[in-house]
């Protein structure tokens, strides 16, 4: 039995004391080195920020981290255009809730994937992608065996009068089945498909006014109001903008102190995550105002794009450099994937 002096014995008491009364964040924000990841946010919005959570199995190196989703089960797929260096070819790799590699398929989609969407259809879930290097969206079950895909589209009278550049990047889905494609990439149109994947018509039109888009990057179906509403994420004007299902023009949000360039959304509850690609993640209440921003890195990041070429031992932790893609995990975690030629998947993890 050890014994301990009284000078001992009060030293210890009042170590403990006062780690008792540390915040819980401070106290499990550390790796098993010791090291303290970030933390993010504040008061209800508050995150331990953990780079490189996902990380991709032997043989295969990050491209560009582009698309999120996560099926019924937890699993987690994540979307990349794989590294030029790299010796697999799979694009889009699958992750267990715990962050455990499970499989990887889609050598076809490798230089282009990008906008990974899921939903259920009939009894089964389905995964949407967007090939940016294909310029075609293309359904697969979550093995990666394709189902249906659709390419140039042609039906559209805008495409059909003459040809015109088309690269897909993210898909949104309404409640009826329908699903909207946008053309962030190519002419900024923002076109509506049928559960079929019969061409329906148009929503918007390209430009700069309301209802119209400079490369519609990412989109989503709002279900927090009365009724479901299309939000777009109108990149290129530097704004949000919001439509009925029907197509008719709601409103537009623009507030470049508080968002600069938003890529797309995910709901969860009352909150809606939105990646900006211009070095933060912000979440929206309601009536699409920023409520926090998360990792903002633009004072260390300079200009869009400028950091994309530096290693990981150049990024400063717990800042954000090109977010691409954001979810909301099951749990209330979120997930961002950046947009740089060696990938970068961080977990959010709320506390």
């Amino acid at each position: 039995m050890t014994t301990l002096s009284r000078r001992s014995f009060l030293s210890r008491c009042i170590a403990l004391s006062a780690a008792s009364t540390l915040p819980s964040f401070l106290i499990r924000a550390s790796d098993k080195s010791g090291t303290q990841n970030p933390i993010l946010g504040s008061g209800e919005h508050t995150y331990e920020c953990v780079h490189d959570w996902l990380l991709p199995p032997d043989g295969l190196l990050w491209g560009d981290t582009h698309g999120l989703c996560q099926d019924s089960s937890g699993n987690i797929y994540v979307a990349h255009t794989v590294n030029k260096s790299s010796a697999r070819s799979e694009a889009v790799v699958v992750y267990d809730d715990q962050g455990k590699f499970v499989r990887a398929f889609g050598e076809e989609f490798r230089n282009g994937a990008h906008g990974l969407g899921i939903r259920t259809e009939g009894s089964e879930e389905h995964l949407y992608h967007c090939d940016i290097n294909r310029c075609k969206i293309v359904r697969t079950s979550l093995d990666g065996k394709v189902l249906w895909e659709h390419g140039y589209p042609a039906e559209d009278p805008a495409y059909g009068a003459a040809p015109i550049k088309f690269v897909p990047t993210n898909v949104a889905f309404a409640p009826n089945g329908d699903f909207f494609v946008g053309d962030g990439y190519g002419s900024s149109h923002m076109l509506r498909f049928s559960a079929s994947g019969a061409y329906l018509g148009e929503v918007g039109r390209p430009g700069h006014g309301d209802g119209e888009f400079d490369c519609p990057h990412g989109q989503w179906i709002d279900p927090r109001g009365t009724a479901p509403v299309l939000v777009v994420a109108d990149r290129g004007n530097r704004r949000i903008q919001t439509f009925s299902l029907e197509g008719a023009h709601l409103s537009t949000v623009k507030d470049e102190a508080h968002l600069r360039m938003p890529c797309n959304f995910h709901v969860r509850g009352d909150l809606m995550v939105c990646p900006d690609l211009d070095s933060q993640v912000c979440l929206l209440d309601r009536d699409y105002k920023v409520v926090a921003q998360l990792g903002d890195g633009i004072a260390i990041n300079g200009k869009v794009g400028s950091r994309r070429d530096q290693t990981r031992s150049q990024f400063t932790p717990g800042k954000f450099i090109t977010p691409h893609q954001a979810i909301f995990l099951r749990n209330g975690d979120i997930l961002v994937a950046e947009w740089l030629p060696i990938g970068r998947i961080t977990l959010l993890r709320k506390v």
